[in-house]
């Protein structure tokens, strides 16, 4: 079973350090959910297991599959199975949901094998057309421009439907409630838990404890200053929702005297 592994990862952003020694691992199978207020760094895990150019590494290193992907290109991360559903989605007009679909699965098959031709075409809608029903997605949301036009729970909807086709073993979800009323967080979240079990991780990463109402995670984090200072089950989500961050912070500052 693969696991994501991260050790003592420090990461900075025009030379200001935002990750000071975060350690954590996901195995597939579980859910692990990351709270903490605003500016503790959430984001910028997110961005950096991915390999957005801006984060630099300073210090550490994240293990899958027994390689270190902080020396891996952000394509060759998505290959090797690591998948991100950003926090905003950019549209790109003039290209369908179903063409960006077959070209992601195009590149992984032709990454593994430089004569694949690619995935037939009727294979390809077979596949596309199961996943949407499984998901319960109107079909023609595939003939549309990608996110162009999009509705907030319409481009979160697109980015499930990416892990469905793409089927990644570790998923990051960058504050996929983000701009959700209640009907689209639980469509949203309906769609993460279908595709939840024994071959996905998820690294679910919130703000607030509603979106768990609907996702049960195996594992809560907290994050303050660059580190995760707290860990629990999904009861730790409720106390945060009910108490706020203070305590966390309060006893975190103790330890730190």
């Amino acid at each position: 079973m693969a696991e994501l592994v991260i050790k003592n990862l420090h990461v900075s952003i025009d030379n200001k350090e935002i990750l000071k020694g975060l350690d954590l691992t996901i195995a597939q199978g579980e859910v692990h959910a990351i709270m903490g207020p605003n500016g503790t760094g959430k984001s910028t895990l997110a961005y950096t297991l991915m390999g957005h150019p801006s984060y630099a590494v300073t210090e550490g290193e994240v293990l899958f599959k027994g390689r270190n992907i902080l020396e891996l290109e952000p394509d060759e991360r998505a290959r090797l199975g690591i998948f991100l559903a950003f926090q905003y989605p950019v549209a790109i007009p003039g290209v369908t949901v179903a063409n960006f679909l077959r070209t992601a699965i195009n590149a992984r098959r032709r990454a593994e094998n430089h004569e694949d031709k690619g995935i037939p075409i009727p294979e390809f809608r077979k596949m596309v057309k199961a996943k949407m029903e499984m998901l319960k997605m109107d079909p023609a949301f595939a003939g549309r421009y990608l996110n162009d036009g999009f509705s907030g729970g319409e481009k979160k909807r697109a980015e499930i439907l990416q892990m469905a086709v793409l089927k990644p073993e570790i998923a990051i979800l960058d504050e996929t409630d983000s701009g959700l009323d209640i009907d689209a967080l639980r469509i949203v979240a309906e769609g993460v838990n279908t595709l939840r079990g024994g071959d996905l991780g998820v690294l679910l990463i919130t703000h607030y404890q509603r979106i768990l109402n609907y996702i049960t995670p195996d594992f809560v984090h907290v994050m303050l200053d660059g580190r995760i200072v707290e860990s629990g089950g999904a009861d730790l989500a409720l106390h945060l929702e009910e108490h706020g961050y203070d305590w966390v912070r309060e006893k975190y500052e103790v330890v730190n005297s």
